[in-house]
């Protein structure tokens, strides 16, 4: 019974020294935090997707308050956050333009010929390092495994007749599916861009109608008869220039191959 009782008095000063310690640590070692920064952090939207470049919401709240990352820096908020955040760090919002995923290619199950038949996981990951690099064959286009679709945490992208395509309304811009594509298809782009080159072939024209009736095949037409000099070739593709083109649409009337949407 002594022993018991013996045994219970020490397991309780034990406990108490515990507490006692850890109290003393917690004061000694507190680290204080910003009240701007929970303020910032309650007025992200959450998601924690990483689009801004930071590890999750309360990352980028930390970024914010230690002034490493704009108040703008939110893809998924955008501009109506922006003004939040700018509003508790009695900051100006500054321009904030809306961007949304693309995918360039337009290859899909009618218009781009397989010259191959794939047995696996459909996931563009390993398509693409199988040894016939998917069936299509194209081999700079959309495998259609959907790995971009997997990744994106606002359902704005779906594989449609075998190649991704992109709710631009839905979509947030959080770089997710850009990451994901082992082709490096997707890009980031203005939302209120007119115009766009749905393709990423850089072969030669002859190999590309091949394979793809709307591949650009860079007869430069295109280039040749933009007013404002916004189309460029590069590698035998043609890129617009967003900042220089007005949306007229001659681009896309010269295309033969309707490759310019």
């Amino acid at each position: 019974m002594n022993l018991i009782l013996a045994a219970a008095i020490f397991t309780a000063c034990v406990g108490i020294f515990v507490g006692i310690f850890l109290g003393v640590a917690g004061i000694a070692f507190k680290v204080e935090t910003d009240e701007r920064e929970e303020k910032v952090l309650a007025a992200l939207p959450g998601n924690n997707c990483g689009g801004c470049g930071y590890p999750g919401c309360s990352g980028l709240a930390s970024a914010i308050v230690k002034g490493e990352a704009p108040v703008n820096a939110c893809p998924v908020g955008g501009a109506e956050v922006g003004e939040k955040v700018a509003a508790i760090m009695g900051k100006a919002a500054g321009e904030n333009v809306r961007m949304c995923a693309f995918v360039a290619c337009a290859g899909d199950c009618e218009k781009a010929s397989d010259i191959s038949d794939y047995s696996g996981p459909t996931d563009c990951r390993m398509m693409n390092v199988a040894p016939a690099g998917g069936p299509k064959g194209c081999r700079e286009g959309c495998l259609g495994g959907g790995t971009c679709v997997s990744v994106c945490p606002f359902d704005a992208i779906h594989i449609v007749n075998g190649i991704a395509l992109v709710d631009k309304d839905a979509c947030k811009a959080c770089g997710k599916c850009v990451a994901a594509c082992p082709r490096h298809l997707i890009s980031l782009v203005p939302y209120d861009a007119k115009h766009f080159v749905k393709c990423s072939s850089h072969s030669k024209g002859p190999e590309v109608m091949k394979v793809c009736q709307v591949g650009c095949i860079g007869c430069s037409l295109c280039a040749k008869n933009c007013p404002k000099d916004a189309i460029v070739f590069e590698n035998n593709l043609a890129r617009i220039d967003q900042e220089k083109c007005v949306g007229c649409g001659i681009c896309v009337q010269k295309c033969p191959k309707k490759a310019i949407i």
